[in-house]
């Protein structure tokens, strides 16, 4: 089967770029190229393309508008593609928060505009195209945080692992953990330039703090520390008192930072005295970690197939037996406190 990508982009040289990097890929064709808002939602009408690449800062256009009504009009993946603005990867972070699958960089990491990219934008199209798309997670509601200001709790530390239409399932999960929660690490898979602008969009919506984790930091109550990618997994080591760790390392089911990895930390540090929560994502990672949680006493839970965008993680962590419960998205944080409390 041929995935149709429609790109969208005001620069002709990007769009050029971008055709240029799918041009020799045998399952891929490129089906259209627009330059501007107008052009692309007569296209995205007209051509149907499975995937749609988006460039969130063009002149003229409020990106995040256009996103928004592509997943309420006619619901299509989308990846986002940015370049190294700071505003660029805040307004990237908003967009993955409405729905977008995934983010690509424009430049490579000296800052170049290479015809190849060794097939890393291929391999987003061809990842989004399987995905199964349903037009996104219900949206959280920012306003109103439904946790009380104290929760008894005697779980020493939450861990959640995340990827794929995991941004909005995290404001979700997020927005009703009290301010006192235990100490919370947050694997989520994304491009390291882009997760400080996503933790702080998780800080707006949780009623604790959400910071970018670093290494050798004590883990605190009130607190969630966010993975900031690149080549370094986040473990936590110790346990009274319990420290976060960056540690460089290969790939861990294809990912650094790996999920699986922060739940073997934390099945090594707390056995029975933690929380590990799996959400929505591509592939298995995070699967094995959680069940040597579920093995040490820890209480696990998986997103439920309904809510996620897509089932892969979840679903191979049920398949091991690794998830004691497995709820919908929205009442997940209900059932990790009311288990600890």
């Amino acid at each position: 089967m041929t995935i149709r990508v429609l790109i969208i982009d005001d620069s002709a040289t990007m769009r050029a770029i971008l055709i240029s990097r799918l041009a020799t890929e045998p399952d891929i064709t490129v089906v259209g190229a627009a330059g501007n808002a107008a052009e692309g939602r007569a296209m995205i009408k007209e051509l149907n393309p499975d995937v749609v690449t988006l460039d969130i800062e063009m002149p003229g256009m409020n990106g995040l508008d256009f996103l928004e009504k592509i997943m309420t009009l006619r619901p299509t993946p989308v990846i986002i593609v940015s370049g190294a603005t700071q505003q660029g990867n805040e307004m990237t972070a908003r967009a993955l928060a409405l729905g977008a699958v995934d983010c690509y960089s424009k430049s490579d990491r000296a800052g170049g505009l290479p015809l190849d990219d060794n097939g890393k934008l291929a391999s987003l199209v061809r990842h989004a195209a399987r995905m199964g798309f349903s037009g996104g997670l219900p949206q959280p509601t920012v306003t109103a945080h439904r946790a009380a200001d104290t929760v008894p709790f005697d779980v020493r530390a939450i861990a959640i692992g995340s990827s794929t239409g995991g941004v909005e399932a995290l404001q979700i999960l997020l927005q009703d953990f009290p301010r006192d929660c235990p100490p919370t690490l947050i694997v989520q898979h994304v491009n390291a330039r882009f997760a400080p602008a996503i933790a702080q969009t998780l800080d707006r919506v949780c009623p604790a703090k959400v910071v970018m984790a670093d290494t050798d930091v004590q883990l605190q109550r009130g607190t969630v520390y966010f993975a900031p990618g690149g080549d370094r997994h986040l473990i936590v080591r110790g346990n009274s008192p319990a420290f976060t760790k960056l540690r460089q390392g290969d790939p861990v089911s294809g990912h650094v930072p790996s999920v699986d990895v922060l739940f073997q930390s934390m099945a090594e540090a707390f056995a029975d005295r933690a929380v590990g929560i799996l959400l929505t994502g591509m592939g298995s990672d995070g699967a094995n970690g959680l069940l040597a949680m579920a093995e040490r006493g820890a209480f696990t839970i998986a997103q439920d197939e309904a809510s996620c965008a897509v089932f892969g993680m979840p679903r191979a962590a049920i398949a091991l037996g690794a998830a004691r419960l497995v709820a919908p998205i929205e009442q997940i944080t209900r059932h990790a406190f009311s288990k600890a409390a």
